[in-house]
């Protein structure tokens, strides 16, 4: 897999921004930046809204997948170019959704809206939303090859690799959540033994693309982290953790990767299980 292959750049993006087989789709943390202002022709979707179960814990199931992608207009032979604020952050989260419930053509937008800003490029004004006719999407069963669970990140502990990629304080047990989050969530605060803490921040230049392969490779090894290895991803609700599930799989091409969404909210409240305080080592 080559980066054409999951990311396009934003020349690529304007060239193809009235392409109706092209679909342009805004997620971002704060789900009103959209309201704002936007690329033009993009679609939302609310990460909170339409990607979460209204009742359980856990995400749209596959029926809501398709019910969500049709009324956005979206087909099963479209392109889907994902982009969003805070270095991909949460399209990366919605990226990882695309890929569990089998799209096969969807892409990031590399630096996502922080480049295109800092580009000067157009963005129209939030009430220009597009009109796309409705579809009958089919979503596959979810791929389980890129999803873990509780008990096997629990089996992984000592034996595979564990990437944290929270900040350095919510690893060390100093915060339960990111600070401008209110602090909550888990029981408990710390982190996994053996797992090793690589903020997903560190993944992008200032600019907000994504480092090279090199430099992405060097900056996992130089951290312990074994790639011949399976790798589990988590953070504190699996978002940010996406973003590193996407840089290990989808760009360095590592095979057995995959993201764990219970993350530190599950983790830290499950009783039995063991959990470490402090920095880094």
């Amino acid at each position: 897999m080559s980066r054409s292959d999951v990311l396009v750049d934003a020349d690529w993006v304007e060239a193809h921004i009235d392409d109706p087989k092209v679909v342009i789709v805004e997620v971002d943390e704060d789900t009103s930046a959209y309201d704002k202002n936007h690329i033009k022709n993009a679609v939302r979707i609310d990460w909170k809204q339409d990607l979460q179960d209204p009742v359980r814990r856990d995400f749209v199931d596959q029926e809501g997948f398709e019910k969500l992608l049709s009324a956005k207009g979206i087909g099963n032979d479209d392109t889907v170019v994902l982009y969003g604020g805070n270095n991909n952050w949460f399209a990366a989260y919605a990226y990882w959704y695309f890929k569990l419930y089998g799209h096969e053509n969807v892409k990031l937008l590399d630096g996502g809206r922080k480049k295109w800003e800092l580009d000067s490029r157009d963005l129209v004004d939030g009430a220009q939303v597009p009109e796309r006719p409705a579809t009958a999407y089919q979503a596959k069963a979810q791929d389980s090859s890129i999803r873990a669970f509780r008990d096997e990140v629990i089996a992984a502990i000592g034996d595979l690799n564990l990437v944290d990629v929270r900040s350095p304080d919510e690893f060390s047990g100093k915060l339960l959540a990111p600070a401008h989050l209110p602090q909550e969530q888990s029981q408990k605060a710390g982190h996994i033994p053996t797992s090793r803490n690589i903020p997903w921040s560190k993944n992008a230049n200032d600019d907000g693309t994504f480092k090279s392969d090199a430099e992405l490779k060097a900056l996992y090894e130089d951290e312990g982290v074994d790639l011949s290895k399976d790798t589990i991803a988590l953070c504190r609700i699996g978002e940010r953790s996406s973003l590193t599930w996407f840089v290990l799989h989808e760009l360095l091409d590592q095979p057995n990767v995959k993201n764990y969404d219970g993350s530190w909210t599950e983790y830290g409240s499950l009783v039995g299980v063991p959990i470490e305080l402090g920095a880094a080592k």
